[in-house]
């Protein structure tokens, strides 16, 4: 009875065994079959970098125009080409279309100059611009109401007591009557 369980632990584990291999051939045999791909070549060109102007509108100083850019290289095919652009034809036109700004709230009203500002970090700068890096804007306040003077209110409330003062005997009068 012992050996036969022997024997059939033996079995069991030469067919395992067995199985073992035959996977690693298999694996082997698998990978050996796959061909290296040759790494691409890089091409190195000795173009620069684009080099853009500002955007010229089209017609008037706002909306839809063009840049000029540029490069240089030897063996660069193409050296110039022309790119659309846009630029804005609201208040951020004084700034261009390259420079984009992060504004903060708008300030309270200055009642001297009727003006509230805000100030704008810059964001980013297209196509290599000079930007500045903070940029300051104003714009009217709208309707602005001047507070009320004190006094008024003031001697609203002494005529307010004065004429409770006044009539308050009258009031106690005919309640005793």
């Amino acid at each position: 009875m012992l050996s036969q369980q022997y024997q059939q632990q033996r079995r069991k584990f030469a067919a395992a065994f067995l199985a073992f291999i035959f996977i690693l051939a298999a694996v082997d045999t698998a990978e050996a079959g796959k061909k290296e791909k040759p790494e691409k070549k890089v091409k190195k060109s000795d173009c620069g970098e684009w080099q853009w102007s500002v955007c010229v509108p089209t017609s008037g100083d706002c909306g839809l125009g063009t840049r000029e850019g540029t490069r240089t290289g030897a063996e660069c095919k193409q050296t110039m080409k022309t790119q659309r652009c846009k630029i804005p034809c609201n208040w951020k036109k004084q700034f261009g279309a390259e420079c984009k700004y992060q504004f903060q709230a708008w300030g309270e009203c200055d009642l001297n100059t009727a003006l509230k500002t805000r100030t704008g970090s810059l964001k980013r700068a297209l196509h290599n611009a000079d930007c500045q890096k903070t940029v300051t804007i104003s714009k009217p306040c709208g309707k602005v109401t001047k507070p009320k003077p004190q006094v008024k209110e003031e001697l609203n409330s002494f005529i307010s007591w004065v004429l409770w003062a006044e009539l308050r005997p009258l009031q106690i009068h005919k309640l005793k009557s």
